[in-house]
């Protein structure tokens, strides 16, 4: 993914050149194919390029428009041919992505924002109208951060030049850890106060004096998709999931797939190969990275990828995922991370993972987040049984819930409770278990976040949109925040894609029947049928695949005597984030082998050491005294968890 970076004085002065200096130099390695810049009076933008198309080659940025606009683009446009079709008059089918935004905008104005369909984040400066637009799409795949000074806004796709350089230190986003800690931070947020995030699906409007957050486009709740058989729903899902793999599959380079042996993974690749077998696809060549694990009895995947491989006859690259490290040791302290999900140290696991993507010269990788979530992965009658009640549609409900009550093995009122809860106050019908917040959490944090450890979570009405349909944007809101944690690589760089978070793949997925996605007895119903002759059918037919939670126990076991030393004078503790003694109490559960939650609790290991790290480096305000470190130490390594 490339690189923006600007910064704009209101007071008329001219940028700072040690700080620009500083800036670009922090920004060079995301961008390391080409550089530009665009300076006049007191606004400079900056961008470091990343091509990973013939049209990107071509380009030149910041480009400045005949109007004199200044785009900045990092980004795949999916509707090019599109707009290239409603701009003929000045684009052609060789223009690059960013030359057609900017005839848009040209041509539209800021309403052009909403019909860019594809990955992508931009800033646009116009010295008409003396505003700054910062924008994303609407699923948040591009990171862009913004923050304001005295008389001034700096922006940029990677948080470093806004920390490392703003001759400041920073209070701590309280808000923003509640969400690490639970189920992720909101989109808008950052770990620090006054540095901001677009949020996906929204722009920034920026002048002298006002700052203004709109949302440009969003999912239709109205629309609605029915067929008379089964046979037409499946045909218009391999349509859409065709077309979501192959805007993916635009790329000059062989694209990098992750193989998990689930059915996520498994789908876009048997996919990507049809398309790259009919030649509708613009890269020549899918290469596959796969993991394993022997000792985890629930991750044995190489049944499952090895029959992918037979199917496509290629044997991909694989990773012995037991090399993964939970914990690992450095000999000094010589760094730091900018966010708690990240660790510039890779383990074993992940210098396989990037030396793989150097020796084949990838810069595209697949991934299969998301699949599960938007195509049925959990097989709960919920959202039906909800939509059912909102409706009035009494009958369908009666049969309904005795048809699910027998493949669930629950009484039917079971069901309707669980289904009929939501619509009720949480004051009445309480916190369901698993979005109770961690119980070593200080009761006072607690009460101050409740939303963001909640997961943001909302009642139900029985008017309006559908309940499976905000079920469905719930989904995709904590996918976004998930997405919003991943930190941009740079050792070397490659850009993510995620074929099931496509915008008309939603769509269609959103608009018909939750019958067709997800049936009693039939976990992922409509993909199932779909993607029959397409996925070998032992991927079609394999079970749900269990989470695996012997790792991270056993690593709290070998690194024991570590944590107890981290437990007993914890940053997070002094900030009035965690109960220490709790904390220690759920170490000693976890290491005996009783139910704690896991992914809160190792989460809460990175906090800490994440803390210890930007305090001796003087990121935040003194919050106290902070620990001492010593020589040797632990360092967190984000846990990988691979999607079906």
């Amino acid at each position: 993914m490339s690189v923006q970076f600007g910064r704009w004085n209101f007071d008329g002065k001219p940028v700072d050149r040690d700080f620009l200096e500083k800036a670009k130099a922090s920004i060079a390695p995301y961008g390391p194919d080409d550089a530009g810049a665009y300076s006049k009076n007191d606004i400079t933008i900056v961008y470091h390029a990343f091509h990973t198309t013939n049209e990107s080659r071509r380009e030149t940025q910041p480009h400045v428009t005949s109007s004199n606009a200044v785009i900045t683009w990092d980004g795949r446009l999916d509707n090019r041919a599109d707009l290239i079709q409603q701009l003929r008059n000045v684009v052609t089918i060789a223009s690059a992505d960013v030359a057609i935004v900017a005839a848009a905008y040209e041509h539209w104005g800021s309403d052009c924002i909403a019909m860019l369909i594809g990955d992508w984040a931009l800033s646009l400066w116009d010295p008409h109208t003396h505003s700054l637009i910062l924008a994303k799409d609407p699923i948040g795949t591009r990171h862009l951060y913004y923050c304001f000074g005295r008389n001034q806004v700096t922006w940029s796709s990677i948080l470093d030049p806004l920390v490392l350089f703003a001759s400041k230190t920073f209070k701590l986003e309280e808000e923003y850890i509640a969400g690490w800690l639970s189920f992720f931070p909101t989109t808008h947020l950052t770990p620090y106060v006054g540095i901001h995030a677009v949020p996906p699906s929204s722009l920034a409007l920026i002048r002298a004096g006002t700052h203004t957050i709109r949302k440009y486009w969003d999912f239709d709740p109205s629309k609605r998709i029915r067929y008379n058989t089964d046979s037409e729903y499946e045909e218009h899902f391999r349509t859409v999931f065709a077309e979501a793999v192959r805007r993916r599959l635009r790329s000059d380079r062989p694209i990098l797939a992750e193989l998990s042996g689930g059915l996520d993974s498994s789908s876009i690749v048997c996919m990507a190969d049809i398309l790259i077998a009919r030649g509708v696809a613009e890269t020549s060549k899918l290469d596959t990275i796969s993991y394993y694990d022997d000792s985890e009895p629930n991750l044995n995947e190489c049944p499952y990828f090895t029959k992918v491989e037979e199917q496509r006859g290629r044997i991909g690259h694989h990773i012995d995922f037991n090399t993964r490290e939970f914990f690992k040791r450095e000999s000094e302290i010589d760094g730091f991370t900018l966010f708690p999900s990240a660790s510039r140290r890779p383990n074993r696991a992940a210098k396989e993972f990037m030396n793989c993507i150097t020796s084949q010269g990838n810069r595209v990788v697949l991934s299969g987040i998301g699949g599960d979530e938007v195509t049925g992965g959990v097989p709960t009658p919920t959202p039906e049984i909800q939509d059912l009640i909102a409706t009035a549609s009494f009958r369908a409900l009666a049969h309904q819930l005795k048809v699910w009550a027998l493949n669930k093995r629950k009484p039917w009122f079971h069901l309707f409770f669980e289904a009929a809860r939501e619509f009720l106050p949480a004051a009445l019908v309480g916190i369901p278990r698993n979005r109770r917040p961690a119980p070593w959490l200080n009761p006072a944090f607690v009460n101050r976040n409740r939303a963001s450890l909640h997961g943001y979570e909302s009642r139900l009405k029985l008017f309006g949109a559908l309940p499976s349909f905000r079920a469905n944007l719930n989904a995709l809101d904590g996918l976004r925040r998930q997405i919003e944690c991943d930190v941009l690589p740079s050792q070397p760089s490659y850009e993510k894609r995620y074929p099931y978070l496509d915008r008309g793949l939603l769509e269609f997925l959103y608009a018909i029947p939750r019958q067709q996605v997800v049936r009693a007895g039939q976990r992922r119903s409509l993909m199932r049928r779909a993607l029959v002759g397409i996925v070998p059918e032992e991927v079609l037919e394999r079970k749900r695949k269990a989470f695996v939670a012997r790792a991270p126990m056993a690593a709290i076991s070998n690194e024991w005597a570590s944590l107890v030393e981290i437990s007993r004078n914890m940053v997070s503790a002094s900030l009035g984030v965690v109960n220490q003694e709790s904390f220690s109490q759920s170490l000693q559960k976890a290491r005996n082998g009783q139910a704690v939650p896991l992914v809160p609790l190792m989460r809460t290991v990175y906090l800490e050491f994440w803390l210890r790290s930007v305090s001796h480096f003087g990121i935040l305000d003194k919050v106290g005294e902070t620990p001492s470190i010593p020589l040797k130490r632990l360092t967190p390594s984000p846990i990988s968890a691979e999607k079906n």
